[in-house]
């Protein structure tokens, strides 16, 4: 059982003026757990140190790792409280679970809101187009190359239909026992 979040591009822009070509929007928080935040770049940043700390925090209150679901309900926890003056992003948690022994996947809205899917989620400029690539292309039960064949079909033909995206992408392929991360080149237009 994998799990592969991926958030499209690697492009930080304003509007239709590419200022960066490899802006991170995902960032491991612990073994085999990923927070991917895809919207406004000085709230990334400020959510993604929120988020450190408030796991360093845990873990020496606890005495051990967040599980995926924890770290998402936290993380829902942090977007609420700042509900009237909100952080712009739009959080994808990806993840596996090692004490149920299955992968976990949520995205939320940009004050919280938890989902929770069977399948896939998606998030970032080309959020739309992707939807519909993944859904075209996703299955049950696909293995690990499979899952990147599918993912990078999906994100080099979602970025072919948005012409603000772009720059490749980076991909992170989380199994029981390991993460292989991938970069994807794309178009650079």
């Amino acid at each position: 059982m994998t799990v592969c979040p991926s958030l499209p591009d690697l492009r930080f822009g304003i509007n239709r003026h590419t200022v960066m070509t490899d802006f991170p929007k995902t960032f491991e928080m612990g073994p085999g757990l990923f927070v991917g935040l895809a919207g406004l770049a000085t709230d990334i940043q400020t959510v993604q140190q929120k988020l450190n700390f408030r796991m360093k925090m845990f873990e020496l209150r606890e005495g051990r790792k967040m599980r995926p679901n924890t770290f998402s309900t936290m993380l829902s926890h942090l977007l609420y409280e700042r509900r009237f003056g909100p952080f712009f992003v739009n959080p994808i948690v990806a993840g596996y679970d090692y004490v149920e022994n299955k992968p976990f996947i949520s995205s939320m809205d940009l004050i919280g809101a938890i989902t929770i899917p069977e399948d896939f989620v998606a998030a970032g400029t080309s959020e739309d187009s992707l939807m519909g690539m993944c859904e075209a292309l996703w299955f049950e039960n696909m293995n690990p190359e499979e899952l990147f064949e599918a993912t990078s079909q999906a994100i080099m033909n979602s970025f072919d239909r948005d012409s603000l995206a772009g720059w490749g992408a980076e991909v992170h392929i989380i199994e029981k026992h390991q993460v292989t991360t991938r970069r994807i080149k794309t178009r650079m237009d």
